[in-house]
């Protein structure tokens, strides 16, 4: 019996998969994305199991469904889905997202050139540049990012003590800089990253909390950020982020990216106006700015912005059989 048909778009922003699912989603109870996002996992998680994991998706696999909005001003709501979950905000998914829905009519845009968009996370701006039918960047105005943690001391089996950040940009980031048990990310090898982040992710989680301010369901350090020399002209850091259970993200993360803006703000290594050029694992890069400063709760933070590009690299129409032996997805792990 089959189970849904799903017409999809998919992409890739800066080398990471974004897959849009543009026909076949179910409607969610909520007046927020947030609660949406709540709906989703309670009732309808076995869609995000489906196309994401294998054997119609992969480890790497990020996607996205469109909404309408919830607010009076937005033009869209976007409910954000991976390998890892259904996350509160997603950079990397939302500039693919806005290059997909944007250059096949599924957003029909208020003021061209601008969106207005609810995320879980709250409510973000987008700017976009068009050359005919090709979107050819995306800014991202996120939601307030802020360092959350400083100068935590974790103990990694195999590498031995470590001191981290945990930063908010949308998802909470463990942010590894390189000391004496990392020597940087141009020291590692992408086996060497998934082998660690695991363990740095349940260390970090055991020692700290992680919870917003604001939104109680958004808890919890889920992604680890890896840190080394740069290789790109322009680019002020480079990293490799580690989320779900096997993924590393091939894009910079603007999440990530937000922050470890967040962090270096914090940390007086950057400020209102300056730029931040973030590098991937691939060499791939995002343009981030600090915007200005506000506050998270109790914590001093910033508004934060994030440019990429993404391209489309087909369609795809998916069939989930409950007859299928694997129609709700698997892992090797």
């Amino acid at each position: 019996m089959r189970e849904g048909t799903f017409f999809c778009i998919d992409a890739h922003t800066c080398g990471n998969p974004v897959r849009l699912v543009a026909g076949g989603y179910p409607s969610l109870n909520g007046k927020t994305m947030s609660e949406k996002r709540q709906d989703f996992l309670e009732h309808h998680d076995w869609i995000r199991r489906a196309l994401m994991f294998e054997p119609r998706g992969h480890s790497m696999m990020s996607g996205s469904i469109l909404y309408p909005p919830c607010s009076d001003n937005a033009d869209a709501s976007v409910l954000f889905i991976e390998t890892s979950g259904c996350l509160p905000m997603c950079g990397h998914g939302t500039i693919g997202t806005v290059t997909s829905a944007i250059e096949h009519g599924v957003i029909q845009p208020k003021n061209p050139g601008t969106l207005i968009l609810d995320v879980p996370a709250g409510q973000i701006r987008i700017e976009y540049q068009q050359n005919g039918n090709k979107v050819e960047k995306v800014r991202i105005f996120n939601i307030a990012s802020y360092l959350a943690h400083r100068d935590v001391v974790i103990e990694v089996e195999g590498l031995g003590e470590l001191t981290v950040d945990v930063s908010y940009g949308g998802n909470y980031y463990t942010i590894i800089e390189p000391q004496k048990n990392f020597p940087g990310l141009e020291h590692f090898t992408a086996d060497q990253v998934l082998h660690y982040s695991p363990k740095v992710r349940d260390a970090i989680n055991q020692v700290v909390d992680c919870v917003h301010p604001d939104d109680p369901t958004v808890r919890g350090a889920s992604h680890v950020l890896w840190t080394g020399t740069p290789t790109q002209p322009g680019a002020h850091a480079r990293n490799a982020v580690f989320y779900g259970d096997r993924a590393i993200d091939r894009s910079p993360c603007g999440t990530g990216t937000s922050a470890r803006m967040a962090q270096w703000v914090a940390r007086g290594r950057l400020g209102v106006g300056d730029d931040f050029v973030h590098e991937s694992i691939i060499g791939s890069l995002f343009e981030g700015r600090v915007e200005s400063l506000t506050k998270v709760g109790d914590y001093d933070a910033i508004m934060p912005s994030i440019q990429g590009w993404a391209r489309v690299t087909g369609h795809n129409t998916i069939w989930v059989d409950s007859e299928d032996p694997y129609a709700y997805g698997f892992e090797v792990k």
